[in-house]
């Protein structure tokens, strides 16, 4: 029973690991997804897109169905209209040819005249006849001379009158109205035609012109709704900042008012927030209350099993303790890692912390030369906490110390790509070195390739652990010194504050 109680404490470390990396992680993930468009078109496992270009285009392509529609409509509305104008026309000659067939001695008095222009041109597509019951030919307009249409074809409709869509011998579509009429006892025919080919230029003159208007509706429209867009993402863009600000360690909550949409979103981050740092609360307490619980069982075994060193059963139960005590001591530190990586919101002065591990490491090791390159007044911060970071650097550069021959080199510089900046830390030596096969060797947990110099081969091990944690990255490789180069790559903050370096190296 007891063992499985301890198998079940001794979980706490992995299970504050996930929970703290999991909260991080959907905070970070929510974070990229409220940020405003990147020009890449992926970001982890999806893809990134803009709201606001998302309803540009679906706004802009309705409005080019819809104006274009619209144009035709018009188009067609208008054709219609002026064909309508048309018949009423030309019904209104028919009229007035009657009435002064009428006034006239005979059908085929040259009294009988349009004062219309056009049909005294000859081409024109407005033509004038009156024929008797029979096809005979009794007057007609100038503009008619030299041709021949026929009676139309079909019968009369109620109110004596039929039409049709003719081409005369000039090319030219027309329209033809033709009504039976009884004058004077005689019966006649009266046609009329007017040009549709002048209807037909007209509405190609209106459909051009419709298309240019509409045109210029859709660029106002389309820049209203870019506009529109922009102005309704604004709570978006402010609660992306607000995301932003929590992640770098400007503030802990998400706070401002947010319309009814985004409010509850907000709410929720703010809760998961909360929940994060209760967790890790009491995860830290469920640790501390393992290490307690096993210091003094440990202990108890230590100094009953060295009160009789002599014998055999004491020295393997101090052994065996004293790799429990060193086990437990590992495990606590890899919670401890966990839950202050976990934390939402911290950053470090990366220069401010080489420069301290610099001067802490030039004292220790005298025979050996630390040179720290001057760091860039923009250098981002450190994403993270800066015990973190001492550690990780404090283990890589004490490791150079332990090996280096005469002179280890220290430089720090922003590696940026894209929409990401990462913090890049080379601590190099000019000592033995290792080939590319001991390099990955080297990071395994405990293993040391040379057992004669102190230390417990964990160092290597410990960077790792946290580099991991934090999504970072460690590389060994050869330094142009002749030695060892480490790179330490790790997540960037925004800058907290501009500070010379003369004034860095004063603290």
């Amino acid at each position: 029973m007891a063992a499985k109680s301890g198998a079940a404490r001794m979980k706490v470390p992995a299970a504050l690991r996930a929970w703290g990396g999991g909260i991080a992680a959907r905070i970070d993930g929510l974070r990229r997804r409220l940020a405003p468009p990147a020009d890449g078109p992926h970001n982890g496992n999806g893809k990134r897109g803009s709201i606001a270009a998302s309803l540009f285009l679906l706004s802009a392509g309705w409005l080019i169905v819809a104006l274009v529609a619209t144009a035709f409509l018009l188009t067609e509305l208008y054709s219609r209209a002026l064909d309508t104008s048309l018949a009423e026309t030309l019904e209104f000659h028919v009229e007035t040819l009657t009435d002064l067939t009428l006034l006239s001695a005979s059908p085929g008095s040259e009294e009988i005249r349009v004062a219309d222009p056009r049909f005294d041109r000859t081409g024109s597509g407005w033509y004038w006849a009156i024929r008797d019951d029979r096809g005979g030919l009794l007057n007609f307009s100038n503009s008619y001379v030299g041709m021949v249409l026929g009676p139309l074809p079909g019968p009369f409709d109620s109110s004596n009158l039929k039409s049709a869509v003719l081409t005369d011998p000039f090319g030219i579509r027309i329209r033809v109205i033709e009504r039976a009429v009884t004058v004077n006892g005689l019966p006649l025919h009266i046609m009329v035609s007017g040009s549709l080919d002048e209807i037909l230029t007209l509405v190609d003159d209106f459909r051009g012109q419709t298309l240019i208007v509409l045109g210029a509706v859709a660029i106002m429209l389309a820049v209203m709704s870019t506009i529109v867009a922009r102005l309704a993402l604004r709570p978006v863009q402010r609660l992306r900042r607000e995301v932003e600000r929590v992640r770098e360690g400007e503030v802990a909550s998400v706070t401002g008012s947010y319309p009814a949409e985004l409010a509850p979103l907000s709410d929720e981050i703010n809760e998961l927030l909360r929940s994060n740092t209760q967790i890790i609360e009491r995860a830290r307490n469920q640790v501390g209350n393992l290490a307690h619980g096993l210091k003094t069982p440990l202990a108890v075994l230590r100094n009953e099993a060295s009160a009789d060193r002599k014998n055999p059963l004491a020295k393997v139960v101090t052994s065996e303790t004293d790799k429990m005590t060193q086990l437990v001591t590992t495990y606590l530190d890899r919670a401890r890692i966990a839950a202050r990586s976990a934390v939402v919101g911290k950053k470090a002065d990366a220069t401010h912390v080489m420069l301290r591990l610099t001067r802490v490491m030039q004292k220790l090791n005298p025979r050996v030369t630390i040179a720290m390159v001057r760091p860039d007044a923009s250098l981002p911060w450190f994403r993270g906490d800066e015990g973190d970071l001492e550690e990780m650097a404090g283990n890589l550069l004490d490791n150079a110390c332990k090996w280096s021959k005469s002179s280890i080199g220290v430089t720090l510089v922003a590696e940026r790509s894209g929409q990401s900046t990462n913090l890049l830390v080379k601590i190099e030596d000019d000592g033995p070195g290792l080939t590319e096969e001991e390099a990955q060797k080297v990071l395994r947990r405990g293993v040391r390739l040379d057992e004669k110099t102190p230390g417990s081969g964990l160092g290597l091990d410990i960077v790792k652990e946290l580099v991991d944690v934090y999504g970072g990255s460690l590389q060994l490789k050869r330094s142009v010194l002749g030695g060892l180069l480490a790179e330490l790559r790790l997540p960037a903050a925004k800058v907290g504050g501009l500070r010379t370096f003369a004034s860095m190296r004063k603290e």
